[in-house]
């Protein structure tokens, strides 16, 4: 099967030249409104990769959206996070609904020299996969809808001294109630939720039980999202609200209780549990164990005994 073809957009104005816009009123800051679209900025299937961020609030839209694995049709009111530089798949849809809805884009250079450079990159859902989607209640969207007419309106007056502050000052409120809004999904989706987080314990019982464990090592966040088919920051994300722990720690739990069983349970030295647990150096394993449990792993079997 021959690769599709990799499109690349470099800059927010040659986004609009693409899809029929006349040129941005700010080169490095955008909103638009999807039914002044004229033509999709990709007219066929390819992997795209944009150099700024975007961020949409999208509804019938007439494509489709692929990353990783996973495809997701926008006919529902949802927000889709890319960050610069991540690939997705664009094809096409027969749907014959008019596309709606907002997207707003960030050109990194307009965030230079500013705190939000660095802090944007805490916001984990830009490299959530598609079917991780924020799902909006009409009020969360009309929320979100009015601050990205603000930034609209705030670059479309005169521009002064004041303009950027204003605008960084609106894009921080909005990421900050997508993050709420996300927290809020966590919770109303507790039945999937709790299915990943039972997949999960799955998982690491069987992988902790596994008598090549030894050779395998201690299994990455990676390795687990992908076991789950979830991205690593939705894992994450999940996780700290359902446990409030991350992923790196849940795994750390589930070792111990691994750990606590072989120390009370069996003659094993701890160099062997460490070993058989998938470390390389018992004292690591030791650390780790104290750390956790205020005690050195020989402090804990003496208390059984």
């Amino acid at each position: 099967m021959a690769a599709k073809r990799l499109i690349r957009i470099k800059t927010i104005s040659e986004y609009h030249r693409l899809a029929g816009l006349p040129k941005p009123e700010h080169p490095l800051i955008s909103v638009i409104n999807m039914e002044l679209l004229k033509q999709m900025p990709v007219k066929e299937p390819g992997n795209l990769v944009l150099d700024f961020y975007s961020i949409s609030l999208k509804r019938h839209f007439n494509t489709k959206i692929k990353y990783g694995q996973q495809q997701y049709d926008f006919d529902e009111g949802i927000m889709f996070f890319i960050a610069p530089n991540q690939v997705f798949g664009v094809e096409g849809s027969k749907s014959i609904k008019k596309p709606s809805g907002w997207m707003l884009f960030i050109h990194p250079d307009f965030l230079w020299n500013t705190p939000l450079a660095k802090t944007i990159k805490k916001y984990e859902y830009f490299s959530y996969s598609v079917h991780e989607a924020l799902h909006l209640s009409d009020k969360e969207e009309t929320m979100i809808i009015n601050l990205m007419k603000n930034i609209q309106q705030e670059y479309q007056s005169n521009i002064d001294k004041f303009s950027q502050d204003v605008i960084i000052a609106q894009i921080e409120l909005l990421l900050t109630y997508s993050e709420r809004f996300y927290n809020r999904q966590f919770i109303t989706r507790k039945i999937t939720n709790h299915k990943i987080l039972n997949r999960l314990e799955e998982i690491l019982s069987g992988y902790f039980s596994n008598e090549n464990l030894a050779e395998k090592g201690l299994p990455s966040v990676q390795y687990i999202a992908d076991a789950l088919n979830v991205s690593p920051g939705y894992l994450s994300g999940l996780l700290k609200n359902l446990t409030g722990q991350s992923t790196q720690q849940f795994i750390h739990d589930k070792l111990l209780e691994k750990a606590k069983e072989k120390l009370s349970t069996t003659d094993l030295s701890v160099s062997e549990i460490a070993y058989a647990l998938g470390f390389g150096h018992p004292q690591s394993f030791s650390k780790l164990f104290k750390t956790k449990t205020k005690l050195s792993p020989l402090e804990f079997r003496a208390s059984f005994n």
